[in-house]
């Protein structure tokens, strides 16, 4: 994919290592391409809780979420470049999909930090990167 043709670009973000690495490779191909980033956060929930009271726990974790956000978006102005944050709530890899192939947003392409398990890990307990990867009609670049 040529560069030049990159203008907007989505970062999954979830607060790791992994993601702020695939933040810093978004934040240097939209040096390259003039492009804009938005930056997401998807709160795992779950469509049925046996718990009732599940949104006090999100309340409080929801400050720290957009205090991480905001951090994105300094960092990324820190380069010139644009950020757009959008917290989410869902299925992490539906959501991020959904996002990234809504008609809506257009975006050029995503970027997403890969956490690096074992194949065996990785089938037992799922990746959303490659959940993202294989079900992606927008190229995906993974950072690990």
């Amino acid at each position: 994919m040529k560069t030049d043709k990159i203008k907007k670009i989505l970062v999954p973000l979830d607060g790791s290592k992994n993601s702020l690495r695939g933040l810093d490779m978004a934040i240097t191909l939209a040096r390259v391409s003039n492009a804009t980033i938005t930056g997401i956060y998807v709160v795992y929930a779950p469509s049925h809780s046996e718990f009732g009271r599940t949104g006090s726990i999100q309340k409080g974790a929801y400050e720290k979420i957009k205090q991480f956000m905001e951090s994105a978006k300094t960092k990324a102005a820190q380069n010139g470049i644009v950020f757009n944050g959008k917290i989410l709530h869902g299925d992490i890899g539906y959501q991020i999909l959904s996002y990234a192939q809504s008609k809506k947003h257009k975006f050029d392409l995503i970027v997403i930090g890969h956490r690096g398990r074992s194949t065996l890990k990785e089938t037992f307990l799922g990746s959303t990167s490659h959940y993202v990867i294989h079900a992606s009609n927008i190229p995906v670049l993974v950072v690990k």
